[in-house]
């Protein structure tokens, strides 16, 4: 999975940045020409990848993984297979077909599910070889751009992937811990891949049509930087308390939900202190998400090639901390690693959005502020959720463990009434703005 993960994100994160920029009004058959190319690039990274894996890594023995090499060319195929639709994908994005862009997701998604439990079913002796059937004129300027993102995109593939790298090349865990890691790291990512990723490529669009990219805030039209202004602020408070939320039960559920998923076997051993690492993650990349969608939404071409040198020397400091704090923490190396990693991408994207904004009246950094009411209850609700899994979690029958749900829904339930009381705002912008208007958007 892996390998298919590559292929396309470094065939067309690139040209999604780049040609997602900008206005709807453009000559479209210049920008479909430019798109056209990541079916070609995703040939060769096809090719240059599948051969990795193929020659150049450790392959399983044929008994434990079988059909190992036919599922790598799978992969690869199927990967090529995705970049078709590339084209399309664009223009729906720009022009905001949200049912279309969903539902044709949603089917995606839903027969890869049934066909991969189908070939399970009736095939078990297949193994590898089904998850990967289950898969299966130019614009000048857009093209700079497009080179400037697919250098800043190789990057942060590494600082996205750069852990399974690690682990895929130099072996630094045993294939029973990978295997832990990876179930952990799939539940722990529902979340990004379910809503913060969708939210994050939503908004992308939305700046970079009402902003334009490169242009001082002085220069650009107010009422566009007093809409993105509120918009950020509005979604940076989102991203915040849904991150908060996860973060301060995650860690007391962490154990119970591992143990519902694949029983002793994951929630005795590092999977739960894994999962509670993770929860902590999922808060820096929701934030990660909003602030990094607004700052490539509005860099210029030469901004993006300057944050390219600072991905540059962030990737290598993040492979060698993988490396070394997999050697001292295990598996939960990784994870710490991660968050070092997301941390220094906040923090760059919080000061370029601080100068953005620093000769304008507005101020949505302020979403990052929450009231003294609800930090005390998020306190509470932490601290009363742990002490539950204390005592009712997770070996001590099926009645304390409905025990130390109920103490969960309680606390979740009194989080969302504070939210719902202290950040009016927020519920405000949500009702009138973002489901309403996406709402009708979506009828359109």
């Amino acid at each position: 999975m892996l390998l298919y993960t590559t292929v396309v994100f470094l065939a067309r994160e690139a040209f999604r940045r780049a040609c997602l920029s900008g206005s709807a009004r453009r000559d479209w058959a210049k920008t479909f020409n430019l798109l056209w190319l990541t079916v070609p690039l995703g040939v060769c990274w096809s090719v240059f990848l599948g051969w990795i894996w193929l020659d150049i890594l450790e392959v399983p023995d044929a008994n434990a993984v079988p059909h190992y090499k036919l599922g790598v060319i799978a992969f690869a195929l199927s990967a090529v297979v995705e970049l078709l639709g590339e084209p399309f994908w664009v223009l729906a994005q720009v022009h905001l077909f949200v049912r279309l862009k969903v539902i044709a997701e949603s089917l995606s998604v839903i027969s890869k599910c049934i066909l991969t439990v189908f070939l399970v079913i009736l095939y078990p002796h297949w193994g590898l070889y089904i998850f990967s059937l289950a898969q299966a004129f130019v614009n000048w300027k857009e093209a700079r751009l497009t080179w400037s993102f697919f250098k800043q995109s190789f990057l942060k593939q590494v600082l996205t992937e750069g852990e399974r790298y690690v682990m895929t090349f130099l072996n630094v865990l045993n294939f029973g811990d990978q295997g832990v890691y990876d179930i952990v790291n799939n539940l722990g990512s529902l979340t990004a891949r379910l809503i913060f990723l969708p939210i994050e490529e939503s908004f992308y669009v939305y700046f970079a049509k009402v902003l334009e990219r490169g242009k001082d805030v002085k220069l650009q039209k107010q009422d566009s930087i007093s809409m993105a202004a509120a918009v950020l602020e509005s979604l940076l408070k989102l991203m915040l308390l849904v991150g908060l939320t996860i973060t301060v039960f995650g860690y007391a559920y962490s154990q119970l939900v591992l143990d519902l998923y694949g029983g002793s076997m994951l929630s005795s051993g590092s999977g739960p202190s894994l999962l509670r690492c993770y929860s902590f993650y999922v808060l820096l990349l929701a934030l990660n998400g909003v602030t990094e969608c607004f700052t490539f939404a509005s860099m210029c071409k030469e901004e993006v090639d300057r944050y390219n040198f600072v991905m540059l020397a962030l990737s290598f400091i993040f492979l060698c901390m993988s490396y070394f704090l997999t050697y001292w923490k295990g598996s939960i190396g990784f994870i710490l690693a991660n968050c070092f990693n997301m941390g220094i991408r906040i923090a760059h994207s919080i000061h370029y959005i601080y100068r953005y904004f620093g000769e304008s009246p507005y101020r949505p950094l302020k979403g990052l502020l929450i009231s003294p009411l609800l930090i005390v209850v998020y306190v509470i609700s932490g601290v009363a959720t742990g002490i539950s899994e204390v005592f009712l979690c997770c070996d001590k029958g099926w009645m304390a463990r409905f025990s130390h749900i109920a103490v969960g829904a309680l606390c979740f339930t009194a989080t969302l009434a504070s939210i719902f009381f202290t950040e009016t705002k927020l519920i405000h912008f949500v009702r009138t703005h973002f489901l309403s208007r996406y709402t009708k958007e979506g009828q359109k």
